[in-house]
């Protein structure tokens, strides 16, 4: 009875040791397969969520531009060109 606990330790060791393994071997897995992990997908997901909101300010931006230059160009009617 006095070997029971150190039985459960070693155990717990193998356990330890046996799910390092399985991790590592799962992580080779995906790797070769090119998977990307939840996190790297969340982050380049959030990445090109916010460039979609970059390119459609600046877009708004441009379109504001083009219609102030488009306004300035437009020639005065001969009338009021005399000041």
């Amino acid at each position: 009875m006095a070997d029971l606990p150190k039985l459960f330790d070693l155990l717990a060791g193998v356990r330890d040791e046996l799910e390092s393994l399985v991790r590592a071997q799962i992580d080779e897995v995906l790797r070769r397969l090119s998977v990307v992990k939840r996190e790297e997908f969340e982050a380049v997901q959030e990445l090109a969520t916010r460039a979609r909101e970059a390119a459609a300010a600046a877009e708004s931006r441009i379109s504001a531009l083009e219609a102030r230059i488009a306004a300035l160009e437009t020639p005065l009617p001969p009338d009021e060109t005399k000041i």
